[in-house]
């Protein structure tokens, strides 16, 4: 065999061998889920989401946790190759003993470790917003607030009034990841068009008659809703985009100071400029 037939011969291998690996990075389909619980089925009372480990607390984090195996099932399903969990709901709600294979999950408090295998950053193709609800004063929003339920707090970012949802979404958008799932009440879905648009998965598993009032959708209707929604998310991928904030961002703050030794509430303003979008939720 003539030396340029050997060479030709190694050429192609090493092309190949390149190709393949390039076939194999672009699989990766790494997706991050931000999760709440007010937006999950069958949750319609804050005596369900304010106290930890109450009976009607415990039960609705097993409701938490048939949701999410529906997702996490679905992403699977739909081709993510590595998912990652972040509780997100101030008490906890992961129940260890009912995680489904498929994700790494991450809950408790507080968390003192930087390690930055467990952040979301660029190399993730979408995040999931899991269990949501709508912002503070949404009228048929079920359990409507923006992080703190009994302060009663309001944000805006230039001029918008936003909730978690667009939160959330500025800081995956900080790292160019899209949403591409959101899940809750029919308020948190309309909600989450306004800021992202068409492009992402929307799955409603309630809908709202008022802050502490619902119409619910049985748990075999709604699972086999969000098995389907997150495995639609993964080839909606190329659709979505990143929610990104203008910079700087100027952000307001209202809220009440529930000081017991006030007469009364009072409303607390501030505002401030975060420069790069990274603070949202104070100055």
């Amino acid at each position: 065999m003539s030396v340029n037939k050997v060479n030709g011969r190694c050429l192609f291998t090493f092309l190949m061998i390149l190709f393949i690996s390039a076939i194999s990075v672009n699989a990766q389909t790494k997706i991050y889920i931000v999760t709440d619980l007010e937006g999950v089925s069958g949750v319609y009372k804050f005596s369900q989401t304010r106290e930890k480990d109450t009976p009607l607390n415990i039960q609705a984090c097993e409701y938490y946790m048939g949701d999410l195996a529906a997702v996490v099932r679905g992403l699977r399903d739909g081709g993510a190759t590595e998912i990652l969990i972040n509780d997100g709901h101030g008490s906890q709600s992961t129940i260890p003993h009912l995680m489904v294979p498929g994700a790494k999950y991450i809950t408790g408090k507080p968390r003192t470790s930087s390690d930055p295998r467990w952040s979301l950053d660029s190399t993730y193709a979408g995040v999931v917003m899991f269990g949501f609800h709508s912002m503070m004063g949404t009228p048929d929003g079920i359990l409507n607030h923006t992080q703190n339920s009994k302060s009663e707090n309001k944000y805006w970012y230039n001029g918008v009034e936003s909730g978690e949802l667009a939160q959330s979404g500025a800081s995956a958008g900080r790292h160019n990841v899209p949403p591409i799932l959101v899940t809750g009440d029919e308020a948190t879905c309309r909600e989450a068009r306004k800021f992202f648009g068409d492009g992402f998965i929307g799955v409603p598993v309630k809908a709202g008659l008022g802050r502490e009032a619902a119409v619910l959708y049985p748990f075999e209707e709604t699972r086999k809703a969000l098995y389907e929604g997150a495995k639609k998310a993964i080839a909606a991928i190329p659709e979505c985009k990143p929610y990104k904030l203008k910079l700087p961002v100027r952000c307001k703050m209202q809220y009440l100071d529930l000081d017991p030794s006030l007469p009364e509430p009072k409303l607390i303003t501030k505002e401030w400029v975060s420069p790069d979008g990274s603070k949202l939720y104070g100055p």
